[in-house]
């Protein structure tokens, strides 16, 4: 019991173990670097608080949209955690977390995410469960600007986790299968407390979306060697669906600034409900789509 415990510690950048050994360490070391990272910038933004005269013991907080940029740009801190575990304790080199130097596949992702949200988004509308609305004409730039941002850091936070951390480094020890199944797990749970808010349907739905992002997301990383296109399409499709759209993103339906008015008809499996077009059953089809083609592509690249 004693080896395995020292085995397992992430507190080494020991890999002679078993590979159930190896993908617990990992997940240990993954919890580690998150939950100490978001405790300091939990406390960095207490501080932040207090420094500009906002009292939170008495509920004296800023408004819901700024303590969600606040959030946003905390994700620096925990990336921060990560890279130093790394350094510190994996004592490898950038790369090998998919932060390779070649950062142009960023740009795919981007288009990707386009193109995912512009069919999805369309299909929904023609099907007469979603509206158009016209623009915002009261659109406050500065606040897209600095969501845009937020959105950067939280998807490039979220990558560098699931499929830097997870995925990279266990399929070095276990089957691919395996890998991408692990970093989807550790991917969906974050975000469980928001998918069973309405009716179980929805959240079913919800997962199932859930998983097939990830696995896009894990293709994308696997066939560039890198997380940068996945950064991109993470990162973009929550601008693009919140910021741009004005649409609810992962269940949050408080009212935004974006650049159009877009928003649900009703409430059915065509438009999620209130979890949003990411508990829609048109996005399955979409992303189920999405994710055959890459798997077809991945299968062929391997054959020749």
């Amino acid at each position: 019991m004693k080896t395995i415990l020292k085995s397992i510690s992430p507190f080494n950048n020991r890999t002679d173990m078993q590979p159930i050994l190896f993908v617990i360490k990992k997940i240990l070391a993954f919890y580690f670097c998150y939950i100490m990272g978001l405790f300091i910038a939990e406390g960095a933004a207490i501080l932040l608080h207090f420094v500009l005269g906002k009292n939170m013991l008495v509920g004296n907080v800023f408004d819901s949209q700024t303590i969600t940029l606040i959030i946003y740009y905390g994700y620096i801190i925990v990336i921060t955690v990560m890279l130093f575990y790394w350094k510190l304790f994996e004592k490898k080199p950038l790369s090998e977390l998919g932060l390779t130097k070649h950062i142009g596949s960023y740009f795919i992702g981007i288009v990707t995410a386009i193109f995912l949200l512009l069919i999805s988004v369309s299909i929904i509308t023609l099907t007469g469960n979603m509206k158009y609305d016209g623009i915002f004409t009261d659109t406050n730039l500065l606040i897209i600007i600095l969501f845009g941002g937020g959105f950067i850091i939280q998807g490039a936070m979220e990558e560098l986790f699931c499929r830097g951390f997870l995925l990279h480094t266990l399929q070095t020890r276990v089957t691919l299968p395996v890998a991408i199944a692990v970093s989807t797990v550790m991917f969906i749970i974050p975000h469980g407390s928001s998918l069973f808010a309405g009716e179980m349907i929805y959240g079913v739905i919800g997962i199932i979306n859930l998983i097939l992002i990830s696995i896009i997301f894990s293709l994308f990383t696997i066939r560039f060697q890198s997380i940068w296109a996945a950064c991109g399409l993470h990162s973009f499709w929550n601008f693009i669906l919140y910021s741009v759209l004005g649409l609810n993103l992962s269940g949050n339906d408080e009212n935004v600034t974006a650049i159009f008015k877009m928003e649900s008809v009703g409430k059915n499996i065509w438009n999620g409900d209130i979890y949003g077009i990411e508990a829609s059953i048109i996005t399955t089809i979409i992303l189920g789509i999405c994710a055959m083609l890459l798997c077809v592509y991945s299968k062929k690249n391997q054959e020749t």
